[in-house]
């Protein structure tokens, strides 16, 4: 997850930084064309979602993450996650320029940010399809369980059993306090003192923490996933 302090998530403003004319660089064809590309980027986030798209993904810049994502989802399961400090809200996560992975979704992947303060992971689970061939990873099996700090992860799919405690729901994500993450200005959240989830299983495109502890770590190539 992002960092122990507030972390406000807004979106690049294509058109900042210095002008041609303070710089003394001439303004050409290329440079226009890159603006250009850029403006209509960030124009087409609110049409697409108007167009119908989730509702609750109504802003750019709701990561939970800033790097580039490689595009190739991963799985990620556990028996059992307990947590305190919990904020969960919608957002965008972006693939390198380029990308091959990209496909015809202009390498932007609709996601759900997830943030927890503290977690606590049993039999956590961790495979990524290599094409025929998976990394996977596994933590926590034993005594000792996996823990993490400022966890994030963006999903496009969780399920599980799940229950909250001292739950709120349909925050503005730029007034969330519980994880110490914030997003943008009128986007659609919930956060909750506690979470519970058994059986948890998600889809995810990118996952931070400020620490992450992983007793009994083994990596190996299978010909299954999680």
């Amino acid at each position: 997850m992002a960092s122990s302090s507030d972390i406000t998530h807004t979106p690049e403003n294509p058109e900042s930084g210095s002008t041609p004319e303070a710089s003394g660089a001439p303004e050409g064809p290329a440079r226009r064309g890159r603006v250009r590309a850029r403006r209509a980027a960030v124009m087409a986030v609110p049409a697409a979602l108007a167009a119908g798209a989730l509702a609750v993904l109504t802003a750019e810049g709701a990561l939970g993450v800033q790097f580039a994502i490689s595009g190739m989802p991963f799985t990620v399961t556990a028996t059992e996650l307990k947590g305190t400090g919990f904020e969960q809200f919608g957002g965008l996560d972006h693939m390198a320029p380029g990308s091959p992975n990209e496909g015809d979704t202009g390498g932007q992947v609709l996601v759900v940010t997830s943030a927890i303060k503290n977690a606590t992971l049993t039999k956590l689970c961790q495979s990524v399809d290599l094409g025929g061939v998976n990394l996977h990873i596994t933590a926590g099996g034993g005594r000792e369980k996996v823990t993490a700090t400022d966890l994030t992860t963006d999903s496009t799919e969780l399920s599980g059993d799940a229950a909250f405690g001292g739950i709120e729901i349909g925050n503005d994500a730029s007034t969330l306090t519980k994880a110490g993450v914030k997003g943008p200005i009128g986007v659609f959240s919930q956060q909750a003192d506690t979470v519970y989830i058994a059986n948890l299983r998600q889809t995810n495109y990118a996952t931070t923490a400020g620490v992450f502890k992983l007793p009994g770590l083994k990596l190996r190539f299978s010909e299954s996933g999680c």
